[in-house]
């Protein structure tokens, strides 16, 4: 199972300079097959509504392609962003990496 898992380790900003490389990098994973995206955020300081759009325009593009997408590790500022655009109901979302894998196994 672990195989099937992609790790994406963001940092600094995502915003309208850095979701295009991020928007590529899930094009990237894609094509290897992977059936959960893990986006960590545990080294991003800020986060636009840029950045949020990127984010969701990933979980249509991977739920289009049976993949689920998940996060982890998400600041405070990050976190307020999610509840003010009930974006925390639509993304399954871990404290930590740790975990996400405790979940996955508990699951195989």
């Amino acid at each position: 199972m672990r195989e099937q898992v992609k790790v994406i380790k963001l940092n600094g900003n995502l915003n309208a300079t850095t979701s295009q490389e991020f928007r590529q990098n899930i094009t990237e994973i894609l094509l290897t097959g992977a059936k959960i995206v893990l986006v960590d955020f545990q080294d991003v300081t800020f986060m636009d509504s840029s950045g949020l759009g990127a984010l969701v325009l990933a979980f249509k593009t991977l739920r289009a392609a049976d993949t689920k997408l998940v996060l982890c590790s998400i600041n405070e500022q990050v976190r307020i962003l999610f509840e003010l655009t009930n974006m925390d109901k639509v993304f399954e979302i871990f404290p930590s990496q740790e975990a996400f894998n405790q979940v996955l196994v508990s699951k195989t």
